[in-house]
């Protein structure tokens, strides 16, 4: 076809200039030619230097920078109601008791999924019982952990709670309603909780949902319901005085000296055996967690090399070093450790140690009696969360499965945009394993031009799998000035939209707060 439109090109230069025709194509021709060759080669040159690390342009992260929350584009958050939100009525159609398990975070996603169940169906909440956790062995229940009085006051416009369910009185004998006991289904609609659920509890006055992990589809097309949500996560569920008292103390003095950033260290042996990698620990290591596996976990086939490649496998700590390192941050840098016990012992934290010198966790701040008092099983956790919530930057090292990490993220968004440092285990993978083949040159700009891809705490849109509890966007947000006018602030905070009356309100509302660095984190 190429040669047949040439030759009647050609006959038609003859035709009208003579024999200047072929002369002309041959030039064209030629140049063509030459072009493509010339193309070709800054192809093949730019993939012979630039390999696999991209492009030769270097990449730089301000460091200092990320110090700073980031850049708010003018929202702020709001959990209140921007459409009628009646009171829950007097009349109910029974009572709602949930047993909610997993870790301090898992309990927490799923109390906030309680709340939203009753209001669904018109229900009065039963105070959420808190499994005994099988890792942290921790019995301290909801009063151990929780302010009680601050979670039912705050949420008394949203649904009724009691601390128990009341005994009845019925042919002059007592009576106490257990409630028909139901399993939700992993996920469930709504429209489970109007037809199952709802004909069991009008049927018998209360029905009991063990356990309760993941009872309620995250992703719900109503707003207000999912603002509800952020209502009790990020207002109504707040820890006790003495909680909330020691996790301000460690703040203060890890703030006396300057900024601090938290790290979650997600190398323990539970989550090294749910993610299957084992090969970097010694022979006997890795029976222990093998055996841990198999006892903990579904049977799966898991290979190392496999998961590693593909950024299943926790971040080691020398790897958050070295991230952190390639960011700019140097040993100067202040670093709060929120972990469980590492696996494999102080040899897997000398590379970062070697780095990072000055690393702390709550006990080393503060190794008073108090201290160590209130910081055993769940209750350390929850002044790790504390701690992590307020520092100048997070980073999880595992946000896959990890409530605690998950949850924080959405917190952080929530509180302020709080700067934070999120790595992408898979994009960097091929990285390390390069470094750990000797292949060493552009180590340090490939994992720059990474972490330049990644979020830093700022409004973005939340893209599935990524949970609605990392990321509220944009339903618990609003805009003073908005494009949209369904994103306009309601006129004033949570607890004033439901109730200009209500006493002792809380002076630590986030929302308060990010209104008052609304103007500066605008015009950064």
């Amino acid at each position: 076809m190429r040669r047949s439109g040439l030759h009647r090109q050609h006959g038609k230069q003859g035709a009208g200039g003579g024999g200047g025709g072929a002369k002309g194509i041959y030039t064209k021709l030629t140049i063509a030619v030459v072009v493509l060759l010339i193309c070709t080669l800054s192809l093949l040159f730019s993939a012979t230097i630039g390999g696999n690390r991209g492009s030769l342009e270097p990449s730089e992260i301000n460091a200092e920078e990320l110090w700073e929350s980031a850049k708010s584009s003018g929202w702020r958050p709001s959990s209140a109601p921007r459409s009628d939100w009646p009171s829950p009525p007097r009349e109910t159609n029974g009572y709602l008791r949930v047993r909610c398990n997993g870790g301090l975070n898992q309990q927490r996603s799923a109390i906030c999924n309680a709340v939203l169940a009753a209001r669904i169906m018109n229900a009065i909440l039963v105070l959420p019982e808190l499994d005994a956790n099988s890792f942290w062995h921790d019995e301290s229940g909801f009063q151990g952990i929780y302010d009680v009085e601050h979670f039912i006051q705050t949420l008394k416009y949203d649904v009724q709670i009691v601390e128990s369910i009341p005994e009845i009185r019925q042919n002059g004998k007592t009576k106490k309603i257990k409630g028909y006991q139901l399993r939700p289904p992993r996920d469930a609609p709504i429209e489970w909780y109007t037809t199952v659920a709802l004909k069991k509890m009008q049927e018998h006055g209360a029905i009991y949902l063990p356990p309760f992990p993941h009872p309620l589809a995250e992703e719900i097309d109503n707003p207000e319901y999912q603002r509800l949500r952020c209502r009790v996560n990020y207002h109504a569920l707040r820890f006790k005085p003495n909680i909330m008292q020691l996790s301000e103390s460690i703040v203060d003095k890890l703030r006396a000296q300057g900024h601090f950033m938290s790290i979650h260290l997600r190398f323990e042996m539970d989550m090294l055996a749910f993610a299957g990698c084992v090969d970097i620990f010694n022979l006997e290591e890795q029976s222990i967690l093998k055996k841990y596996r198999k006892e903990n976990f579904a049977e799966k086939r898991l290979v190392y090399k496999e998961r590693r490649a593909i950024g299943k496998c926790p971040l080691t700590p020398e790897e958050v070093g070295l991230i952190l390192h390639a960011m700019g941050f140097d040993n100067s840098t202040r670093i709060y450790l929120a972990a469980g016990e590492l696996f494999g012992g102080e040899r897997f934290m000398k590379h970062f140690r070697d780095l990072f010198p000055r690393l702390e966790n709550h006990s080393s701040v503060d190794s008073s009696e108090e201290l160590v008092t209130n910081t055993q099983g769940l209750l350390g956790s929850a002044v790790d969360y504390m701690v992590c919530l307020l520092s100048d930057i997070f980073m999880p090292t595992y946000d896959g499965p990890s409530n605690f990490a998950n949850n924080l993220l959405g917190h952080r968004l929530y509180y302020g945009f709080r700067t934070t440092i999120r790595p992408d285990r898979k994009a960097l993978a091929p990285i390390f394993i390069d470094r750990e083949n000797g292949q060493t040159a552009g180590f340090e700009e490939a994992v720059r031009r990474v972490m330049l891809k990644t979020n830093f705490g700022g409004p973005h849109k939340r893209v599935s799998p990524e949970s609605f509890y990392t990321n509220s966007w944009p339903e618990c947000f609003c805009q003073v000035s908005p494009k949209n006018p369904a994103d306009k602030c309601p006129p004033d905070n949570v607890l004033e939209v439901l109730d200009s009356r209500l006493e002792n309100k809380v002076t630590s509302d986030p929302e308060t707060l990010a209104e008052k660095n609304s103007t500066s984190r605008t015009e950064r």
